[in-house]
């Protein structure tokens, strides 16, 4: 191993380690915020019923669809270009990065909740329930305002303030649980459970939004901020950097709630239920290893800045290798003891969701294998790729998924979305690679040609 090589795998020790060290916090959180998540959904279920709950999910994946859909992933922006101008010391470019972020959450923001409202009650016997709820619908569509948190998600990642976000997280689900018990007490109807919901996701975007400002303040980046002024100045492909890495994430995020939406829809809000409570629990499971995401980007970003790829390449295989061994385990657990534990929770009304559960764990550890390959490609400058590769698979899976739930059930659309999974995983694996060589190509092509020897010219 040359000198060069030998530093950049030393240097790479204490980033596995931030990396792991921040995923832990966040942990922390995430697993605070399952078991409430676990327990307010349980609240839910118990004083609604199984049908009723269907409604409540689908209002509930609606809104969270359309805030998926419409908000620009403006945190990794922030990431992007962001890293340099603060590692640096050139607070007047951060704060073009900052302005050009918060005016697509604003945007997006307002949008999304025009939308939301409009289609709850335009299209409220479609989306499952009824003209009766879609007053109803329609107000829990302005909380879709506090779903839009993208800037100071990034820039709380970006200053490593991952203890806030493992604090958010929590905040959320406690207080859903919270306002869910008065619910339960004082009106346990659709209308209360969508106050508690709604409560959970405003009180959580508060405090992160209160927290990045703060944090902001704290380190003088505020000074002489104006609203006014050119957006994308000095940061080059950031229009095309921002709409490809806000088609690649709401194709992930949207996906979810765009398939409990088809669910509800061709075999009603009861399957839809079972299938909401299902993703929920593997998600649960599967956040663990999930955690290294968020913990990754940050980490990727600098490394780019500093022209490591070496070391970023070094690092998404170790985090790949690591996360999806977790996994496994995680897997190998939940099939064993995650039905029975599903019904002792929820009741006996819901143990169908615990076949369907195993089939959506199995999905999300194949995606706990991938997960740095996106990462890596964003931060490559490659969020085309990512677009490309989600795109073609979301409307292979959507184009089969009537098929697979009316012939099979919600059965076949946990096998559908376990091969979804695998696919994406090997599409974004064949990106990496093809990028990895041509950039070796590159480098051997500006090397200067060896010396000739005497003997070349006997």
């Amino acid at each position: 191993m040359s000198a060069p090589q030998a530093s950049d795998a030393g240097g790479m020790r204490p980033i596995l380690r931030r990396v792991v060290t921040n995923a832990g916090m966040l942990l922390g959180g995430r697993a605070v915020n399952a078991v409430l998540g676990l327990a307010y959904m349980a609240i839910a279920a118990r004083a609604l019923g199984a049908s009723t709950l269907g409604v409540l999910v689908l209002i509930q994946a609606f809104a969270q669809f359309l805030g998926d859909v419409v908000e620009f992933q403006s945190w990794q922006t922030v990431l992007h270009y962001g890293a340099r101008p603060l590692a640096e010391g050139r607070t007047r470019d951060f704060q073009r990065v900052l302005r050009l972020s918060l005016l697509l959450d604003l945007g997006s923001a307002v949008l999304a909740v025009a939308l939301g409202v409009a289609g709850a009650i335009l299209f409220a016997d479609r989306l499952g329930w009824g003209a009766g709820q879609a007053p109803t619908a329609a107000v829990y569509m302005i909380s879709i305002i506090f779903m839009v948190s993208a800037t100071p998600l990034g820039l709380l990642r970006l200053f490593d303030r991952f203890d806030v976000l493992a604090r958010q997280a929590a905040l959320l689900s406690a207080i859903r649980v919270a306002v869910g018990v008065v619910a339960l007490v004082v009106s346990p109807t659709l209308h209360g459970f969508l106050v508690a919901w709604a409560a959970g996701t405003a009180g959580a975007w508060l405090y992160l939004a209160g927290s990045a400002f703060g944090e902001l303040r704290r380190r003088g980046l505020l000074a002489g901020f104006s609203w006014k002024g050119p957006l994308a100045d000095g940061m080059p492909g950031v229009w095309r950097f921002a709409w490809n890495t806000n088609l690649a994430s709401t194709l992930d995020v949207a996906f979810t709630h765009l398939v409990t939406l088809i669910v509800g829809g061709l075999i009603g809000p009861t399957q839809a239920a079972f299938w909401r409570i299902g993703r929920q629990v593997a998600d649960a499971i599967a956040k663990p290893a999930k955690l290294l995401t968020p913990a990754l980007y940050p980490e990727l970003a600098r490394l780019q800045a500093e022209n490591r790829q070496a070391t970023m390449w070094r690092l998404a295989r170790n985090v790949g290798l690591m996360a999806g061994g977790f996994g496994a385990v995680l897997l190998a657990v939940s099939a064993a003891a995650g039905p029975g534990l599903l019904t002792l929770v929820l009741g006996e009304a819901f143990a169908p969701a615990g076949a369907i559960m195993t089939w959506q764990v199995a999905a999300a550890v194949i995606g706990v294998f991938a997960l740095p390959l996106e990462p890596m490609l964003i931060s490559l400058g490659k969020p085309g790729a990512s677009v490309k590769v989600r795109l073609a698979v979301s409307i292979a899976f959507l184009a089969v998924l009537p098929f697979l739930v009316e012939r099979f059930g919600l059965i076949g659309a946990g096998a559908g979305l376990g091969a979804a999974a695998a696919a994406l995983a090997l599409g974004m694996l064949w990106f990496i690679l093809r990028e990895n060589g041509n950039r070796r190509a590159v480098t051997v092509s500006q090397e200067p040609a060896p010396p000739q020897r005497l003997e070349d010219d006997v």
